[in-house]
Parts: C-alpha cells; sequence; structure tokens
C-alpha cells in the first residue's frame, strides 16, 4: 500500500542548496594535482600523524567530551584562557552553533556577496534569513554591512581574509564594524586563514574577541596545520557566547585522534612556518605569472588565487576548468559563489603551481 504522508523537512530546509566541496579527481590516465580545496601542500606535521597513530589501541574508548587537552594546548600558542576556547569537528561547525545559539524564525544575520557558502547554510539551517552586504572590489564593504542592520540582525559573519577572494579588512575597519553593531548583535570574525597573512594592518581576531561581549574568534586546523581529513576547529569569544555553545553541541563532537593530533600540530610552530613561508614565496610567483598571461587575478593574502576569465567563447572559466582537469590540475569553479567567469586556485606545491601555470599557459595561448 502506498501513500502519499510521508515526513517532510520544516519550512525552509529545501530551499537551501547543499556545500559542495571541491573536486578531487581528474582525467583518467594523468596525474592528479588537486588545487581545489585549499589544502596545505605540506601535509601535516610528523608529529600530528604520530599522535594519530598513539591513540589507535584506544579507538574503543570516547574522547574527553571537553577537548581540555587540545583548548589547553590552543590557549598555550596563543596567549588564551582555555574556558573561553570551544572546540568543534572544523570550524564549519562552531560556525553552525553559532548560528542555531542565536538565530531563529523572524532573525536576520548578514554576510557578504562572496562570502563563505556555510554561512547563508547554517542561517537558513536555524531558520532565519540571510542578508546579504554588497563588497566593493570582492572586499567586505563596512559601511554595506552596517547598512544592512536591522532591529532583527542578530549576527554577522566576517570572512577575514575572505574565501573565495582572499581579500581582506585591515583591523582598524573592522574595529569600525564593530563599534557600529548594536551589542546585542554578535560579530562572527572567522580567520580561517589567519596565519597565512602577510600584512602589518591585519589581526586576526583575538584582541577583540578576547574583550568584547559580542564578538567570537572562529579558527581551523584543516589549512595551515594539515588536518582537513581529522575535522577541528575552534572558537574564541566571550564567556557567555562560549557557554551558550556547549550548551548545544555534541557531547563527542572532536575524536580522540583529531585531539591527540590538533595538541601536536599547534605545538610544531617550526611545520607551521614552514608551510606559511612557502606560502609567502608562491603566492606572488603565481599572482605575476597568471596576471602576465593576461588574466586577472584578485589581489589575495590567503593561501590560493582567484582568477577571472574573458567573457569570450572558449577563454571563459568553463573553458578553462576543463582545459585544466584534462591535464590533471583540479582548481575550484565558482558558480555558487555568484563568479560564474572566476576560478579559486590554491597554492599548491612546487610540482602543481608549475603544472597550472603551464596549463593556463597553454589555455590561453591556445595549444595543447
Amino acid at each position: 500500500m502506498t501513500t502519499d504522508r510521508r515526513p517532510t523537512p520544516r519550512p525552509g530546509v529545501l530551499d537551501i542548496a547543499a556545500y559542495v566541496p571541491g573536486r578531487s579527481k581528474a582525467a583518467p590516465g594523468v596525474k592528479l594535482h588537486k588545487l581545489s580545496s585549499n589544502e596545505t601542500p605540506l601535509r601535516p606535521s610528523p608529529a600530528a600523524v604520530a599522535a594519530y597513530r598513539s591513540v589507535a589501541e584506544t579507538l574503543a574508548l570516547y574522547p574527553d567530551g571537553s577537548a581540555a587537552d587540545l583548548r589547553a594546548a590552543i590557549g598555550a600558542a596563543h596567549g588564551l584562557n582555555p574556558d573561553r576556547i570551544v572546540c568543534g569537528a572544523g570550524s564549519d561547525e562552531i560556525l553552525t552553533l553559532i548560528a542555531q545559539a542565536f538565530i531563529g524564525p523572524g532573525d536576520e544575520a548578514i554576510h557578504t556577496t562572496h562570502g563563505f557558502l556555510v554561512y547563508p547554510i547554517a542561517i537558513k539551517a536555524a531558520g532565519g534569513t540571510p542578508v546579504v552586504a554588497a563588497e566593493t572590489d570582492y572586499t567586505a564593504d563596512v559601511d554595506a554591512i552596517l547598512a544592512a542592520v536591522t532591529e532583527r540582525t542578530r549576527v554577522v559573519f566576517l570572512a577575514n581574509p575572505n574565501n573565495p577572494t582572499g581579500t581582506y579588512l585591515p583591523f582598524d575597519e573592522v574595529r569600525r564594524l564593530h563599534a557600529g553593531l548594536p551589542p546585542e548583535t554578535v560579530l562572527v570574525i572567522d580567520a580561517a586563514y589567519a596565519e597565512y597573512v602577510r600584512r602589518n594592518d591585519y589581526e586576526s581576531g583575538i584582541e577583540l574577541a578576547g574583550n568584547a561581549d559580542n564578538v567570537i574568534m572562529t579558527r581551523t586546523f584543516s589549512k595551515i596545520h594539515g588536518l582537513a581529513g581529522l575535522r577541528i576547529g575552534w572558537g574564541y569569544g566571550a564567556a557567555h557566547i562560549i557557554d551558550a555553545l556547549n550548551r548545544i553541541r555534541g557531547p563527542f563532537n572532536v575524536s580522540a585522534p583529531a585531539i591527540a593530533a590538533g595538541v601536536a600540530a599547534i605545538g610544531d610552530r617550526g611545520h607551521t612556518e614552514k608551510a606559511a613561508t612557502h606560502n609567502e614565496t608562491w603566492l606572488p610567483k603565481l599572482t605575476a605569472a597568471i596576471e602576465g598571461l593576461g588574466l586577472t587575478v584578485t589581489p589575495s593574502v590567503a593561501n590560493f588565487v582567484l582568477i577571472h576569465f574573458p567573457e569570450e567563447a572558449g577563454r571563459r572559466a568553463v573553458d578553462a576548468d576543463a582545459f585544466l582537469v584534462s591535464r590533471g590540475v583540479v582548481v575550484r569553479r565558482l558558480e555558487a559563489y555568484g563568479l560564474p567567469n572566476a576560478l579559486r586556485m590554491t597554492v599548491g606545491s612546487d610540482e602543481a603551481n608549475e603544472a597550472a601555470l603551464a596549463g593556463l599557459a597553454a589555455f590561453m595561448g591556445g595549444t595543447t
């Protein structure tokens, strides 16, 4: 017997466009250079790998539900009070918990035009309404964000640096944004790429999150620490914000292997600096080489570049993507971000970067 009656999601859930990660496969028979997900080319710290393996015999046991060792290690690395740190399965989970804790039906939350796709997903999943603030030159615009604030605004999500554009706000602008927000509105500073930034006017948001009642900074182990496969993120902010997130997060949301590897990774500062130096070397080289091909690159401070292609048949981003995939170079298409004629390319290994540049040169030169 059949029936049309079945469980249905609450209103709004089916309006959410599911997040689609970067591809990880190239054309058959060619060597893969995956530059689609902003992963580090240096792999994890050997100490983190060893720590991960060390817990193999205790996998039958639940992890520490508070991730105390990991919070202590993060606190020691950054000079923070571990009691004001919350850990999660990637910074994505922290962002989602923030939305669940502070946004409900009828509420609004703001993100910028090309902000991280998790923001509108988290807002809608909580029953709220995403409000998009226009960017200027692919960069968050403080005045546009403040103009979008209403009495219903509960959260402002700011990626600094921003993914996928690679742009950032100087910290005096972040402070101006915070000063213009109502005290009951939470400012989320998503600093997933903070370790890569080499600008004197940049701050990750630690100080503001430490001193304000309505600010939380989020970070991740997925990028420079090379632990994307373990899903480790954390947030630091006002004690009452952290308390709210701890009340709704899963009791064992960070696994034992993740805790062990995270402690070791954040303690290996030499490995982290090596990764940052590699990025600092290649970021300007890639930018200059790609611009030398006649393409436009949005200035980036992160571990990726945003490449804009001509509005010309055979030379568009979709054409470039197909050409690169045929040569084993996989980058990120950005239609979902409202950038249909741009591609995002991660700073990869020396070999991967050279392969990507050779592929782009061949594409722009009309060769195979």
